[in-house]
């Protein structure tokens, strides 16, 4: 289709972008920390670190990689929330010229298991936290290296042995685990400081990022975003924020855990690009001290997804907050409620701008532009260099205002997903990636999200695949048939709903709830569960979830 959108740019805003302007994010790492090496790159639990301490603390990780016996393309895992070592460990990870695998510190051990040996990760950077987790499958994966870190670690003495101490034995939040054989991630990065380190030749094709999403077959699967991907992703992003953001002048608050490809490149990566400040957030749950936190620092930009914000709006504390430096705030991995917009609006006096993503992307296809003055329901203009189609069940272009199905094309399209073919080939075709969203675009370019073609529920900004959840309750012994539907939730935007047919009277919701507590992730745990003496089924005997979720 044409692109409309053009013509709705801001005329600082470029139409294309060059995706090789710099090699890999290694190149744009290098430049910032050089550039920007006195200034605060991190902040996180009331400690800081500038630019310069990331770039030697890194540096000291790479080189202690590049001596462990791992070589240069080798995947290396990091499972842990918000802290200033994940940084120091992203950064070492590529710097030594290796493979990022993000872990959601939440896993399970089979979900864990199956992403451990689905990357071939060789090495693991792990919280002691959720170290539990890992030593119930570590012999069933291909870990040769266990790094371990404490909440408290990089906070220096004595809050760092008091933080350390209250999290183990006060709150007990460290569960028990044997892994023997672990090291203390800093005494890696100690241990690095006398070692060589050789900076390896990246090239934008290299893999930077194992990002794994779920997928219709309920098989987690690995997008390979290349360092072209990243450097495109980053480039388009800039371009649009680049007509508000000062560079060195800017905090970024991050709440959205880094392991989250939005908060990964719109936070950790643009704002270190930019030269700015970085506000880490461990645990955004805790509304109060998050907003506690922010109360510290003259923040002038917020991202997060909409239950953040409808969070932040429901903590009294929050009204109090000084808005006088805010930029924007943008919101991004799930839809942005009209209700929490308006409400945003009318405390802070800023529009809740909306972008839209997906892993497959970098994640970063369009947002809405930050001079945009109320908020529109869209997911704003395509990023420069990016081309989109909408097309009806024949693959036929669409008309302006029709609905279609989202097809994307972009330097920032993935190289396809680790080690599956057939399911690249059938996201992928001609450089067009479908996204199996239902949108439509106005006169002036702005694309509305309409539906999902997809049966993914998406909670809290999280994908959550029906197959996934169905496998693990057929697992019990007292179930006979089982469909997963996503349904509408003021917190979450969506949740997860069972509907199940069982051989055993006696089994209760609680029972199907608790089953799946102990083998899937918190956020995929459903939340109702309704007994039926049957599935509606096609005639070759699909369960039709469509059916059961459109129910009245």
């Amino acid at each position: 289709m044409e692109k409309s959108w053009l013509k709705s740019y801001d005329a600082r805003v470029p139409h294309e972008i060059n995706p090789d302007s710099y090699a890999s994010i290694n190149d744009i790492f290098e430049q910032a920390v050089s550039t920007y090496a006195d200034s605060v790159s991190y902040i996180n639990l009331g400690k800081s670190i500038t630019f310069k301490e990331l770039e030697q603390k890194s540096k000291q990780f790479a080189a202690y990689l590049q001596h462990s016996g791992l070589k240069k393309g080798d995947a290396v895992a990091i499972m842990m929330p918000n802290l200033l070592q994940y940084p120091i460990a992203l950064f070492g990870v590529l710097r030594a010229g290796m493979v990022v695998v993000n872990v959601n510190p939440q896993y399970t051990a089979r979900e864990l298991k199956h992403q451990l040996n689905d990357a071939d990760a060789k090495a693991i950077i792990i919280v002691e936290n959720f170290a539990c987790t890992l030593s119930e499958v570590i012999d069933d994966t291909p870990i040769q290296s266990v790094l371990l870190t404490q909440i408290g670690d990089m906070l220096g003495v004595p809050k760092k042995w008091l933080t350390n101490f209250v999290v183990k034995y006060v709150k007990k939040m460290v569960p028990a685990y044997t892994l023997p054989s672990a090291m203390q991630f800093m005494d890696a990065v100690k241990e690095g400081a006398s070692k060589s380190y050789e900076r390896p030749n990246v090239s934008g094709d290299d893999i930077a990022f194992l990002q794994y999403t779920g997928g219709t077959t309920g098989v987690s699967k690995g997008a390979m975003l290349s360092h072209r991907n990243m450097v495109a992703n980053l480039e388009q992003a800039s371009a649009i924020l680049n007509t508000v953001t000062v560079p060195n002048k800017e905090l970024v608050v991050t709440a959205l855990p880094l392991y989250h490809i939005f908060a990964l490149q719109a936070n950790c990566l643009l704002f270190l690009k930019l030269g700015c400040a970085n506000l880490l957030i461990t645990n955004p749950r805790d509304m109060t001290a998050f907003v506690n936190e922010l109360g510290k620092y003259p923040f002038t930009v917020l991202t997060g997804v909409n239950t953040l914000f409808n969070g932040l709006l429901n903590t009294p504390s929050f009204a109090e907050l000084d808005f006088s430096n805010v930029k924007f705030s943008l919101g991004g991995g799930m839809a942005v409620q009209r209700s929490v917009a308006e409400r945003w609006y009318k405390l802070t006096g800023h529009v809740l701008l909306e972008g839209y993503g997906l892993t497959e992307c970098s994640p970063i296809v369009s947002v809405n532009p930050p001079q945009l003055e109320q908020y529109n329901g869209s997911i704003g203009l395509p990023v420069p260099s990016t081309d989109i189609r909408l097309v009806d069940d024949n693959g036929e272009d669409v008309g302006i205002g029709e609905p279609g199905e989202m097809l994307v094309k972009g330097p920032q399209v993935m190289l396809g997903y680790l080690n599956r073919p057939d399911a690249t080939d059938e996201i992928i075709q001609d450089g067009w990636l479908a996204t199996g969203d239902i949108a439509r675009c106005d006169e002036d370019g702005y694309f509305y999200i309409v539906d999902r073609k997809k049966d993914m529920i998406l909670v809290s900004g999280f994908n959550v695949f029906p197959n996934e959840i169905e496998e693990v309750v057929a697992m019990h012994d007292g179930i006979v048939e089982v469909a997963a539907v996503g349904i509408p939730n003021e917190a979450s935007g969506e949740v997860v709903k069972l509907f199940v047919v069982r051989h055993d009277e006696s089994l209760s919701e609680q029972d199907v709830i608790e089953h799946c507590r102990k083998n899937l992730t918190g956020y995929k745990v459903p939340k109702k569960v309704e007994f039926r003496d049957e599935l509606p089924k096609s005639n070759v005997g699909k369960i039709l979830r469509r059916e059961l979720r459109d129910e009245k």
